[in-house]
């Protein structure tokens, strides 16, 4: 199996939503930015789609990025604060990896009147190439007051045992904060050749009923024409991030429209998921999630997380 292009990028876009009164929520992102560096950030073009990418976002949760002087981040941060009327930080991992040619960084950029970050945690206790660097968050706004992201970018050699540890750094965030609502999202490398359907048998994130995945097997995040593989996931913990899923409802969502791209630089579109929302006030209440994968020349995908919360003004990027 070849691993993908450096060359071309692909996009991954989900919302995943729960409501509790209007149509606005907070989008959680994940977003393999492909090698992000000053180099990168230099590119004004470049530059200016992936702001207008991350502007989308509430929490956009970067990998790839491979930036110990941290300035290609700055550069991001300081155009989408001069981007939009929010205000955007970001935090980051250590360089992580086995090889010095090789260090990667998470990142998770988001908004400070929207969020606060409560914590930080680099996991240690397995053999991760680049081990999930994990953020517990807080927000007013939404049902879920507290929340735990964990991204992991997999390295695709070891992708089913990496996979499964992910088990024990659930339950390591989860006592440390003791908060059940945990969030794995990332480049898994979760598919083809590298996860088998026997290989989930081997998995805790598939065995375990607890675990919600809601980019499915079927479903294509690769970057290239010659391959379909879902790659890419996004898996919940905990009842209030279950009960919010409507079942069965994929479908297509063409992103690659919306910033009008050439076919040329857009592959295929995204794929859409519907939650229920689970609100006490807004009980039977459907609301939308999508996921896409349009093929990008910034990056490799984007996957988002939609927490719907009380206001009204809030206007909707969607």
């Amino acid at each position: 199996m070849r691993r993908r292009s450096s060359s071309v990028g692909c996009l991954l876009l989900s919302f995943c939503s729960l409501m509790i009164g209007g149509a606005a929520g907070l989008r959680i992102c994940s977003y393999n930015i492909q090698r992000f560096n000053t180099t990168k950030a230099a590119d004004y073009r470049v530059m200016h789609t992936l702001t207008k990418i991350v502007s989308r976002c509430d929490i956009c949760v970067l990998q790839e990025v491979v930036d110990p002087e941290l300035k290609a981040v700055k550069a991001l941060v300081a155009s989408l604060n001069r981007y939009d009327e929010h205000r955007y930080e970001y935090v980051s991992s250590q360089s992580l990896g086995k090889s010095s040619d090789d260090l990667q960084q998470y990142v998770f950029i988001y908004r400070t009147h929207l969020v606060k970050q409560l914590g930080q945690h680099q996991y240690e206790g397995k053999a991760f190439v680049r081990p999930p660097f994990a953020i517990h968050f807080s927000c007013s706004k939404t049902d879920i007051k507290e929340f735990v992201l964990v991204p992991l970018h997999s390295d695709p050699d070891q992708a089913v045992q990496e996979i499964d540890w992910l088990y024990d750094v659930f339950e390591e965030v989860s006592t440390k904060w003791n908060n059940t609502n945990v969030m794995f999202l990332g480049d898994f490398h979760a598919g083809c050749a590298y996860v088998t359907r026997n290989d989930k048998k081997k998995i805790r994130l598939f065995t375990n009923s607890n675990f919600s995945w809601l980019i499915g097997d079927r479903e294509d995040t690769t970057v290239t024409d010659t391959t379909s593989c879902p790659y890419d996931r996004i898996v919940v913990h905990g009842q209030s991030f279950l009960k919010a899923i409507r079942p069965f409802s994929g479908k297509v969502f063409n992103f690659g429209k919306e910033f009008r791209l050439r076919q040329a630089k857009v592959g295929a579109g995204p794929i859409t998921l519907h939650l229920w929302a689970q609100s006490k006030s807004h009980q039977g209440s459907g609301v939308r999630v999508v996921a896409s994968h349009p093929k990008w020349r910034t990056g490799h995908r984007l996957g988002i997380l939609l927490l719907n919360y009380n206001k009204t003004d809030y206007f909707n990027l969607c």
